[in-house]
């Protein structure tokens, strides 16, 4: 009997051994699958750095650009007068939202309302004087038929003129607008760099002469300015601080110098291909000393 009992708390003790293996590699096991952990890669940064824009040009260079930002029609190197990373967009104005039309559509549709009811008395009216002849002892009086009246017609002919003068002053308003050329730092043609020059001399000697007084020897710095000539005598069309100085004496005396100085003489139409007005941005610097100098950009 005691070693029948032995062999049974011996088999139990193996049961229980193999037990708390299994429960423990199970726990080891499960425990490893929560640790893991699984994730989609993000593609959408690749993508998105990838991407590229596609934008149309109103200018092109004779080398391709080394780091692209956008798709066009033609390569452009830079160009433009700020170092600003930023996107090209229509010069157009946006064309104001009109609420003529739908008074003339509102004419229309009466008109076409009009002629309907009209058609149908004139059918009404056939037809009564048919019953008319079979029937002479029934006398029925005919309807009045209603006609276009001279007020619609001009109401609808004065809502026509009105649209076409709304268009006619539109497009005369864009033709109107000054053809521009833009010079940047790399695009400055030959044949606007004598010019340039003769600018810019002009604008340094009556600069330092006229240095503003409540600056002398207290207040330097550099300040962008965006200017734009006409063509046919270099006569200041607009001008606007792009970069302010910090200060607002040397902003206002850079415009008072330029307005100055005006005008600059004719500009040579070959070099503008046309265009009435000639854009581009410099960088005025009011150095120790009391001078004004011009940069190239």
């Amino acid at each position: 009997m005691s070693k029948r009992a032995d062999l049974r708390r011996s088999l139990a003790a193996r049961q229980d051994r193999r037990l708390w293996l299994a429960l423990g590699f199970s726990v080891l096991f499960h425990g490893l699958i929560l640790v893991l952990n699984f994730k989609f890669p993000d593609t959408s940064k690749a993508f998105r750095e990838k991407a590229m824009d596609i934008i149309l040009v109103n200018a092109k260079s004779s080398r391709k650009p080394s780091d692209a930002q956008a798709l066009a029609q033609a390569n452009l190197d830079g160009g433009g007068n700020t170092d600003e990373d930023r996107r090209a967009k229509t010069p157009l104005p946006p064309t104001p939202q009109k609420n003529d039309g739908e008074s003339v559509q509102q004419m229309q549709r009466r008109v076409q309302e009009l002629e309907t009811a009209q058609q149908r008395l004139l059918t009404q009216a056939k037809s009564l004087r048919t019953v008319a002849a079979a029937n002479t002892a029934t006398e029925q009086p005919l309807p009045v038929v209603q006609t276009i009246s001279g007020l619609d017609l001009a109401e609808s002919a004065r809502a026509m003129a009105r649209l076409e003068g709304e268009i006619s002053k539109t497009a005369d308003e864009y033709s109107k607008r000054p053809r521009k050329k833009f010079v940047g730092a790399r695009t400055e043609e030959y044949g606007l760099a004598a010019y340039l020059d003769a600018w810019k001399q002009k604008i340094e000697r009556i600069g330092t002469l006229n240095y503003p007084p409540e600056a002398r020897g207290k207040l330097y710095g550099a300040v962008v300015i965006f200017v734009e000539l006409r063509a046919e005598d270099g006569s200041l069309y607009s001008a606007e601080i792009s970069k302010s100085s910090g200060h607002k004496v040397l902003d206002q005396a850079a415009l008072r110098i330029l307005r100055m100085s005006a005008p600059f003489g004719a500009i040579p139409q070959q070099a503008l291909g046309g265009a009435t007005v000639l854009s581009f941005a410099r960088t005025w610097y009011f150095t120790q000393g009391d001078a004004l100098n011009t940069g190239n950009k």
